[in-house]
């Protein structure tokens, strides 16, 4: 069936439009820090509760033994001192432009699928604008369970990178798939594939914006003083930022783990084995044993912290290795995923 090139150019101009929304939703986040109005009322708890130092900190790994102590009533909502349990009417504005631009984000990949009639994600280029979907919609979930609105800033800015990326530097034109991806195994692998990547996204920049809290937290515990401290008593504290980390991790490993599953058997009907080592399943197959290794050392070995941030790191740059080095650089058995 040929391709609608109609559709095509239809994809194109939402997802443009997605990252023009997208970019405005950054600008809202920053001018709330900047400019936004703090509300003088907070709660007795809060006026007498200092920064709050992650469980091990002063031990200096941030990663002792046992659970999480109880949240408090400002890290529950994400709030500190100076900060508002609602969102202030910037962050309400950036948040309008983040769901107005996932609602074309969404349509955009929707009629890129209808372009090529079949699922939108048979090259990287389908992939990534797939992948950056999944995360802000995953991202906007936690949005509504933990209220962390200033971290909207820190996940938006590197989206519409990403898909300023995609529509510039990697753009591949719709086309049909390359035989050996005709398969209704596609729709199982890759969609698996994609949805953990987008929510591995989401854990790896709360790990980011976590190791900035955990180090002013650790500054601030020692009396010394820190750049951005109003920045960081927006934010969730370095504890929770852990914690929410941690669970999106959680969500995301199985899904993973199933994806690789399903791809051994695709790779079974398609090539006659389960498993060749090809580069591309040897880096899948080595993310999930660094993500694997995660959430062993948290469970076992009460691993929190710093530690567990850097583990969780090197998990996801060994995904962004797999897709981009791997796809574009190794020859194998899935080069076809690389730039056309």
């Amino acid at each position: 069936m040929p391709d609608n090139q109609g559709l095509s150019h239809l994809s194109d101009h939402f997802l443009i439009v997605a990252v023009v929304l997208y970019s405005l939703a950054v600008i809202a986040f920053a001018a709330d820090f900047a400019f936004g109005r703090r509300s003088p009322v907070v709660t007795r708890a809060q006026a007498h509760a200092p920064d709050r130092v992650p469980a091990g900190v002063a031990a200096g790994a941030g990663a002792g033994p046992g659970t999480s102590g109880p949240e408090s009533p400002a890290e529950s909502g994400g709030g500190r001192p100076g900060s508002r349990s609602a969102p202030g009417w910037l962050v309400r504005i950036a948040l309008i432009f983040t769901t107005a631009g996932l609602a074309l984000h969404i349509t955009g990949v929707i009629t890129r699928g209808l372009a090529v009639h079949r699922v939108p994600w048979g090259d990287m280029y389908e992939f990534v604008i797939s992948v950056s979907c999944v995360a802000v919609l995953f991202f906007l979930g936690l949005m509504i369970k933990y209220r962390p609105y200033h971290l909207g800033l820190f996940f938006m800015a590197p989206i519409v990178i990403i898909l300023g990326l995609a529509q510039t530097v990697i753009y591949t034109p719709a086309g049909p798939l390359v035989p050996a991806l005709n398969s209704y195994w596609l729709a199982i692998h890759v969609t698996a594939m994609t949805l953990a990547s987008g929510t591995f996204m989401v854990g790896a920049v709360l790990a980011i914006v976590y190791l900035f809290a955990e180090r002013h937290a650790r500054r601030v515990a020692a009396g010394l003083s820190t750049s951005y401290g109003e920045v960081f008593r927006l934010l969730p504290s370095a504890e929770r930022l852990d914690q929410i980390a941690y669970r999106t991790v959680v969500f995301a490993f199985p899904i993973w783990t199933f994806g690789i599953m399903a791809g051994a058997i695709w790779a079974d009907e398609a090539w006659g084995r389960y498993w060749g080592w090809d580069p591309t399943e040897t880096w899948a197959f080595i993310t999930w044993v660094v993500y694997a290794c995660f959430l062993h050392a948290r469970v076992t070995a009460g691993w929190r912290g710093r530690r567990a941030a850097f583990i969780q790191l090197v998990g996801f740059a060994c995904l962004l290795f797999n897709l981009l080095g791997v796809s574009l650089f190794i020859t194998g058995l899935h080069s076809y995923a690389g730039l056309s």
